[in-house]
């Protein structure tokens, strides 16, 4: 396998970029992605087609995808940037494109999972010979190959276009860029980013790659002693002042918003931070009126 190009301090806008990609998919049913520098998916919108998450689905298929990724990006570098287009270990169409910062390639947008406008039949027939691997052969993954999105070369060229409008939107908006940042900072950023979901000390740790001593003692460091868990209930409440002012959504609906899967949970940590209910904060906004 080649050699992965390796990856910078590059700081993605995970939210922005998931509802970008998600509405590219709603509007054209073709499947989109990011890759960072070295070709690895961060993991921004977990989704396939019904072909590819059953090759993801086996470890052994998840690592011919990642490989193929990894040299797909490698082989995009190598050609000087620009579109490229391949067809991966199954045998689908797919696309890269570059992210360029001063010049250099921090991330990939990726987009594919497609069969071209030539016969299906023929592409299938190639495919098989790829699939020799996959657990009871090529033909269990023969419904779903076959009703993959079939695009002309227009289409790929018109969404290859909307992709590069794409890619200058992210640029110039700084959605995907360059960083330094002290651990103290990419903390903040990674609690400002994720708060809203289930978050545990492990994952957290995980995700930053530092250890969970280190982490606790900047928590105390950034908030005068307060915990990871207080930081980010202090964020979701923060998050739940605003949608509370905002409109008439019930009260247990922003809760779940803002990352309480308990209602009494929130309305206990509500009020121990703002020293009122959800509802009397409510209440009490709109009265003044």
């Amino acid at each position: 396998m080649d050699q992965r190009l390796p990856a910078k301090n590059i700081w993605f806008g995970s939210n922005q970029l998931k509802q970008l990609i998600t509405n590219l998919h709603t509007l054209t049913g073709i499947w989109a992605n990011i890759f960072d520098s070295s070709g690895l998916d961060i993991q921004i919108r977990n989704t396939h087609s019904d072909f590819c998450h059953a090759i993801n689905a086996i470890p052994d298929g998840h690592r011919r995808c990642v490989d193929c990724d990894v040299k797909a990006v490698q082989a995009c570098h190598n050609a000087g940037g620009g579109l490229y287009a391949y067809r991966c270990h199954a045998g689908l169409s797919e696309f890269l494109l570059p992210i360029y910062e001063g010049g250099q390639p921090i991330a990939y947008l990726v987009f594919g999972q497609l069969l071209d406008d030539s016969s299906v039949l023929t592409q299938w027939e190639n495919a098989k010979e790829l699939l020799d691997w996959y657990p009871g052969g090529a033909a269990a993954l023969r419904e779903s190959f076959f009703r993959l999105k079939q695009c002309s070369d227009e289409e790929i060229t018109a969404f290859a276009e909307i992709l590069e409008a794409l890619a200058s939107y992210i640029q110039l908006e700084g959605i995907i860029r360059s960083a330094e940042y002290t651990d103290a900072q990419k903390l903040e950023m990674y609690l400002d980013e994720h708060y809203m979901e289930p978050l545990t000390l492990p994952r957290i740790s995980a995700d930053l790659h530092m250890g969970t001593t280190k982490l606790c003692a900047l928590a105390k460091q950034l908030s005068s002693g307060s915990t990871i868990t207080q930081m980010i209930s202090q964020r979701r409440i923060k998050a739940a002042q605003k949608l509370l002012l905002s409109g008439d959504l019930p009260i247990s609906s922003i809760a779940e918003q803002v990352g309480f899967s308990d209602y009494n949970y929130f309305t206990r940590i509500f009020k121990s931070i703002t020293g009122v209910s959800p509802r009397d904060f409510r209440k009490a906004h709109f009265s003044q009126r």
